[in-house]
This record gives C-alpha cells, structure tokens and sequence, in this order.
C-alpha cells in the first residue's frame, strides 16, 4: 500500500512512544498459553475476510469509545495489530494516553501475520 507521507509521519512519531513486537514473539506467547487481549484493529470488512486466530475485533475508529467496555482493567496486557502495522501502532498509541499501561503493537499487522502462515479464523 503507498501510504501518504502525513500518515508516514504521525505513525513513525507514534512509534517512539510504544511498545512493538514481531509476529513471531506474539505467536509464541499466544502458543505457549500466555494471556493478553489480541485485538486487531483493522475495519469490520477487513476483519470478516480474516483475522488472527484467537483475535478479538475493535476497529481503530472506535477504539477510543470501546475499549474501556471491553478491557476495562488498564493494567491488562494488549497486543494490538492491523494490516501493516501503522493503524496499530497509533492505536497502542492512543491506548497509553487513555491509560492502559502495557500496551503493545504488533509489527508488520495481518501482512506479516500471513507470510508466516499462522492460523486464521473468519
């Protein structure tokens, strides 16, 4: 995808200010058992094409709104992805100003998630 320069930007400035992690560690933890949220951020259309095993679903226009409803413990650990891996890391973002203090964004989203054939559902 050819992202614009602006959104380049504000994702490159988001990523100073958090956490982020390889498909690789994720998928680890989540096949050795460990408990996280997994939410994927992506749109309601991207997700019904596919997700992440194991997933939850909070699109990133209304994470702000939700997630408090649905992770209302801001010590929990979230793991958060999208397609690429930019939408999640303002997401996480945007989850730390809001509180939640263990917040991490999966680098290179569903994209990467699928080059290593990890499971799906839909």
């Amino acid at each position: 995808m050819n992202h614009s320069p602006g959104f380049l930007k504000i994702c490159e400035e988001a990523r100073k200010n958090i956490k982020e992690s390889s498909v690789e560690d994720v998928f680890k933890r989540l096949s050795n058992g460990e408990k996280f949220h997994f939410v994927d951020v992506r749109e309601d259309h991207e997700w019904a094409q596919g997700h992440a095993k194991g997933a939850k679903h909070i699109g990133k226009g209304i994470i702000e709104r939700d997630i408090e409803n649905l992770i209302p413990d801001k010590n929990s650990e979230i793991v958060v992805y999208c397609g690429g891996g930019y939408r999640s890391a303002l997401a996480a973002e945007v989850l730390q100003r809001m509180g939640y203090q263990k917040v991490i964004s999966m680098m290179g989203g569903i994209k990467a998630w699928r080059e290593k054939n990890y499971p799906e559902e839909k």
